[in-house]
Formats: C-alpha cells, sequence, structure tokens
C-alpha cells in the first residue's frame, strides 16, 4: 500500500502540476517552456510493453501537441529495477508526444536522492540518462506567507528541511498560512506528511502558530498527534505536582523511585499518588 511519504509528492502534482517546471528552472537550471501546464495520463498501456506505468506525467504548452514532457516519479528508497523502467518511460512518452522529455524524481532526502540520480548508462555511445531526483532540502525555504498561499505544494515539501534551520519562525509561519488554505483530502495528507516529518520542536512551533491564528488541523492523524502532546504535558505536570508535595514535607527521593514517577504517562496513576504523597512517611510507600 503506497504510503503518505510516497503519494505526497505526487498528489502536489496531481494538484499543481505547475510545480513541476518550476522546480526544473529554479532547482535544475533548465530552459523548460514557459506556458500551459498539463496533467496526462500515468499509462503506457496503449503501447508495448503494456504493464508499463509511470507515477505521473506533465505536458507543457499544448497536451496535444506538447514542446516538453516531464516524467515524474516518487522514490523512497533505491530500486534497481528503475534503472531499466525509467529509460524506457521517457523513450515511450517522447515516442508518443514527439517532444522533448525529461525525468524528475521526489525523494525524501539527500542520500535515496544521490542513490536514485547515479547516472544510467544505455550502452550505446555517450547515451547516458542523468535522472534529475529533488528533495525537500533543495528547494529554498519557503519564508513568505503570501508566497506560501500561492505555492502552497512547495510549502509544504520543502518545510522539513527549514523548519529547524535559522528561519525556522517564519517557515512555520508560512506553511501554518499554507495549510490554512487547504481543505478536504488533500488538506488532510498534506497535514499527515507535516505531521510525520516535522521534528518534535518544530511540530510543537506549528501547533503553537496555528493555534494562534485559529488555524484548524484537517486530519484524525495531526489531531492525535496534538492530543498526545496534550497528554504528555498533563504527565508531566503530574510528575512535578508528586515531587513538590514530597519534597515539601521533606521526604527523600532515591533515584530509582523519581525516575519511575517521570517516566509515568498514566495520569490517574499519578493522581493516586499524589494523594498518597501527602500521607507516606517515606518515597517507598508511595509505589507500594
Amino acid at each position: 500500500m503506497p504510503t503518505t511519504d510516497h503519494e505526497l509528492p505526487l498528489e502536489m502534482v496531481r494538484n499543481r502540476p505547475q510545480l513541476v517546471p518550476i522546480i526544473l528552472r529554479n532547482v535544475f537550471g533548465l530552459d523548460v517552456p514557459d506556458g500551459r501546464v498539463t496533467l496526462t495520463s500515468e499509462s503506457y498501456a496503449g503501447l508495448n510493453p503494456a504493464e508499463l506505468r509511470c507515477d505521473a506525467t506533465v505536458l507543457l504548452d499544448d497536451p496535444e501537441a506538447p514542446s516538453f514532457g516531464v516524467v515524474v516519479e516518487s522514490q523512497l528508497r533505491f530500486k534497481e529495477d528503475k534503472l531499466f523502467s525509467w529509460p524506457a518511460y521517457l523513450a515511450l512518452l517522447r515516442l508518443r508526444r514527439k517532444c522533448g522529455v525529461s525525468l524528475l524524481v521526489f525523494c525524501p532526502d539527500q542520500k535515496i536522492a544521490e542513490a536514485c540520480a547515479a547516472p544510467i548508462d544505455m550502452g550505446h555511445p555517450d547515451w547516458v540518462l542523468k535522472p534529475l531526483t529533488v528533495h525537500p532540502g533543495m528547494l529554498p525555504a519557503i519564508t513568505d506567507p503570501a508566497r506560501a498561499c500561492r505555492l502552497p505544494e512547495l510549502a509544504v515539501f520543502s518545510a522539513p528541511a527549514h523548519a529547524d534551520g535559522p528561519h525556522a519562525q517564519a517557515v512555520v509561519s508560512s506553511l501554518s498560512a499554507a495549510l490554512g488554505t487547504l481543505s478536504g483530502d488533500t488538506g488532510a495528507l498534506y497535514n499527515d506528511y507535516i505531521m510525520s516529518r516535522l521534528s518534535d520542536a518544530a511540530r510543537k512551533l506549528l501547533e503553537e502558530t496555528m493555534k494562534l491564528e485559529n488555524h484548524e488541523w484537517q486530519s484524525d492523524f495531526a489531531l492525535r498527534h496534538i492530543a498526545e502532546g496534550k497528554a504528555e504535558g498533563k504527565a508531566e505536570g503530574e510528575a512535578r505536582s508528586v515531587l513538590l508535595v514530597l519534597d515539601a514535607r521533606g521526604i527523600s527521593v532515591p533515584n530509582d523511585v523519581r525516575e519511575r514517577i517521570c517516566e509515568c504517562s498514566d495520569t490517574d496513576q499519578l493522581e493516586r499518588w499524589l494523594q498518597r504523597a501527602a500521607t507516606i512517611t517515606s518515597a517507598e510507600e508511595l509505589l507500594d
């Protein structure tokens, strides 16, 4: 079953195919046509071999007579069989559309991007395919909320690479603005991707920012993370209260008892310990 990490780049391209020429121009310096952008069939069923099917295809200018075509793939890891299917995708797209073609591969990180970018030697002299691979760190940080709202896909895909950097607050604020423009299944998918890819610190900053801006999370996955964070915060507060009561009563707390109190996430248990802390004479009695 495809994962969120695999589907997110493809859904972004399906929702906003203009993302493809933007990346080709700004990241790879390609002089691709600046015209109409169309998402087309991902299947090559009408040609032999019939089983070939790429993740997505984008055509530039007139979709009936495009000036350029791009095969889009999403890879979570390097797969050797892609050394053979990727050249076939390009050749078949070029045959079908009678135009120049390129391959753009979305990857989750630099290591996988470098592995997928290895040149593919076709055997014929000077015929070498060099896949264009992109990961979040290759995209610039989106720090302008207005730009993030115009291109929410860029803001979402690039944020995990920049949300802990020197411009973290601006990146997260722009990301919050971008997420605020989304709804339905698209909003849920983008939210799930962000919640799974951000660091704990960046996720907390995003939650606080969205709360201040009165934005609502769009998915059960994101809401569950927030609920878990609140529960963890409540447990930490209860644990501190237990230790404070014991300290105020002059009861020494051994390290093993302190660790057990601090590591407990069961708020009901912590509340019972808090009540007992007011009457016991030694810390060991708390755990009896």
